[in-house]
């Protein structure tokens, strides 16, 4: 195996869930040099979760992979931690803890739910949310440690959020 190829294999295992942008940025290699050692790697698992593709080492079953991506955008990670912190609490409460916007928490809980990592229950008009496997998804997310070009990333996301927003 090639030096480049087993450095994108370790990268790949340390960062279970790398989005593709974030491996080349990491290991500061061209976007063609990394798809063709990537398409050589038979046992990498890809992912295409809302719009990125993300990269796992063998070991990871569907849930977990498409939980770890979710996991690597910042919103994400702080809707899963406040979600985790209160076990059961309603929509309004978790916007405000994570410091984000309805509209925004709603963009971030439609993937969340519809990966089965966060249960939205309605009882009349009321509406509550809270993990559906809380200790699961809690030991990815410890295994997610976000680089510095995600974190700003998600960050200027959030910027890009708050701008568009319409006043209430």
């Amino acid at each position: 195996m090639s030096e480049t190829r087993a450095r994108i294999r370790r990268r790949i295992e340390r960062e279970p869930g790398i989005h593709f942008r974030a491996l080349t940025r990491a290991l500061d290699l061209a976007t063609g040099q990394v798809q063709y050692h990537l398409g050589r790697l038979e046992d990498v698992r890809v992912e295409r979760v809302s719009g990125r593709t993300h990269y796992y080492p063998p070991g990871y079953d569907g849930w977990e992979r498409t939980a770890l991506a979710l996991l690597r955008r910042e919103t994400a990670r702080d809707v899963i931690a406040a979600l985790y912190d209160a076990e059961e609490t309603r929509p309004d409460a978790v916007a405000d803890r994570v410091g984000i916007a309805r509209s925004t928490l709603e963009h971030h809980l439609d993937g969340l739910v519809d990966s089965d990592i966060v249960a939205k229950h309605r009882n009349g008009n009321r509406v509550t949310l809270s993990l559906v496997r809380p200790d699961a998804t809690v030991a990815l997310l410890r295994t997610v440690e976000p680089s510095l070009a995600e974190r700003l990333t998600d960050r200027f996301e959030r910027l890009v959020d708050s701008l568009l927003e319409e006043p209430q």
